[in-house]
């Protein structure tokens, strides 16, 4: 072999190193998008995003709800009570920052305190669990109090609180906040309604 092929063949060697180099360099792998998501209602799914979407337009690899939705949708919800008529807008209005605190939820057992072991591990487990069933709405073990049962409080240690309750009781009533001083008399007839006196021990509480 002549010094001049030697030469070449390292030279094409090179090149062809440096080509692969600029190629290895530019190549990018898209991250690949996913969500955990509510399966259990026929029409509608809510993703861990908050987005809440028909089953047919999910995303079938994704499994994510389009994001040019409504997030964190209280659509059928009473925010006094913290109940709604739905399973999928109960779990995306609970999973506002604002309305669920993680360091919260994730200290609350998943069955009763005297036998559960196991806490949330998410936000979207904890919305997904407690929208799905409330013991305080049923009535006869079999019938809802009311048509608002998917509730996402957080679980009362007081045997008596009942939010489904609450907001039965809170039926026809606007909530209107006033000023600090302001009676309720006269916050009401500001906004051309009157006050029920006793609706207020309702709202008196550390809860609502």
């Amino acid at each position: 072999m002549t010094k001049y092929h030697f030469s070449l063949q390292l030279l094409i060697l090179f090149q062809f190193s440096s080509i692969i180099s600029a190629i290895r360099k530019d190549i990018g792998f898209e991250q690949i998008r996913s969500c955990r998501n509510t399966v259990q209602g026929r029409y509608l799914l809510s993703d861990d995003n908050g987005y809440v979407c028909d089953a047919l337009s999910v995303d079938p690899q994704s499994r994510c709800c389009p994001e040019n939705r409504l997030r964190f949708s209280c659509q059928g919800c009473n925010l006094v009570s913290q109940c709604c008529n739905s399973y999928e807008f109960c779990v995306s209005c609970c999973l506002h920052p604002s309305r669920t605190q993680e360091a919260q939820v994730l200290k609350v057992k998943i069955a009763k305190p005297s036998t559960a072991a196991v806490s949330y591990t998410s936000v979207f487990d904890f919305c997904a669990g407690r929208c799905r069933h409330n013991s305080e709405s049923v009535v006869h073990e079999n019938a809802y109090r009311s048509d608002f049962h998917h509730c996402f409080s957080l679980p009362s240690n007081s045997s008596g609180a009942n939010y489904t309750l609450l907001e039965a009781r809170l039926g026809g009533i606007n909530v209107v906040i006033g000023k600090q001083g302001e009676s309720c008399d006269s916050v009401c007839k500001s906004n051309g309604q009157s006050c029920v006196l006793n609706k207020l021990l309702v709202l008196n509480q550390c809860d609502v």
